[in-house]
């Protein structure tokens, strides 16, 4: 079964991103380009054209009117989904890193890196209230002044945005009050990806240190270790099975020095309860950077170091064998 192999950016993959229904897909690299493609047949839909720098972060808000992204060129940026056309611009002092809408997609939040003397800030701007992005005057900034955010998500019904951190800390900050709910430290090295279930009552973390952990959203309970040899980059959980894509490799940079059949670049499968890998997909000539599952579950992406995402429809006997078991 033959993957759809979307060729739309000329520099490696930073994220994808499928919107709520499923049917379209995200993805924005380390060029100043932003796609967005029919997850179907891999057709590409269009491009969002403005910025600067490279692309760290994109995200649909719930019904794909508005699309947000963040990039190295201190912009975080606001989009019209079908026109293309640029909503909203908010400049900062340093690369946006990470970015999200709300639940009700009228709250947005983003994070910012720390360097250039700059602070890692976490701003929230709530779009109901144009002059707030006017006068570029979050109603909520958030100093991180230990360790700068890599990832961070909302949490369930918007309440609250779960931030993971270089040093492999995990935050939850209200998004009402801006204090620190929770701090948890599972990780030992950076964490490279926070991704949650499908109902939010989940979230899954990629990290540095090379595994990936299931935690509880709401009290950040630990609750499932899956354990590589490599680096994970990015992890998603199935919407309907109780299975985990993990995507990975070593260091970007390391990668001259291995070939590719010892590189690791696989998609690797776990079970989400046994902590076990049950199968892996072939196919990036690099480390993977971002994984998606679509939210029917039949389907999942990755995008690579290589510049390429690759979208792998699962053959029917992947569900059988689900049933079965």
């Amino acid at each position: 079964q033959k993957p759809i192999l979307l060729q739309g950016h000329e520099r490696s993959i930073t994220q994808i991103k499928y919107n709520r229904e499923g049917d379209l897909l995200f993805t924005v690299a380390k060029d100043p380009i932003v796609n967005v493609w029919y997850s179907v047949n891999g057709e590409r839909l269009g491009t969002y054209n403005g910025h600067t720098g490279a692309v760290w972060c994109v995200d649909a808000d719930w019904d794909t009117r508005h699309v947000l992204t963040g990039s190295a060129d201190n912009s975080c940026r606001l989009w019209d989904c079908e026109t293309g056309k640029q909503l909203a611009l908010v400049k900062t002092s340093s690369a946006v890193r990470t970015c999200g809408f709300d639940f009700g997609g009228n709250i947005i939040m983003f994070s910012t890196d720390k360097q250039m003397g700059y602070q890692c800030f976490v701003s929230f701007f709530d779009l109901r209230d144009s002059s707030q992005i006017e006068n570029n005057e979050p109603y909520m900034k958030i100093p991180c002044s230990d360790s700068k955010i890599t990832s961070a998500v909302w949490g369930p019904l918007g309440e609250f945005i779960i931030a993971g951190h270089e040093n492999g800390e995990l935050n939850q900050f209200s998004a009402k009050s801006g204090e620190q709910l929770s701090n948890i430290k599972e990780h030992t090295k950076q964490i490279n990806d926070i991704q949650t279930s499908r109902d939010m009552t989940m979230f899954i973390t990629a990290s540095k240190d090379n595994t990936a952990k299931l935690f509880d959203c709401t009290s950040l309970e630990h609750l499932k270790t899956f354990r590589t040899e490599r680096p994970v980059n990015s992890a998603a959980l199935s919407p309907i099975f109780d299975h985990v894509v993990l995507g990975g490799g070593q260091e970007a940079m390391d990668v001259t020095t291995t070939s590719t059949r010892i590189g690791k670049f696989e998609a690797r499968f776990f079970h989400l309860a046994f902590e076990e890998e049950f199968g892996r997909v072939k196919g990036h000539f690099g480390p993977i950077n971002s994984v998606a599952f679509h939210p029917d579950g039949k389907s999942y992406s990755s995008g690579g170091e290589d510049g390429y995402v690759r979208i792998h429809y699962f053959d029917p006997q992947y569900f059988e064998f689900e049933f079965e078991a």
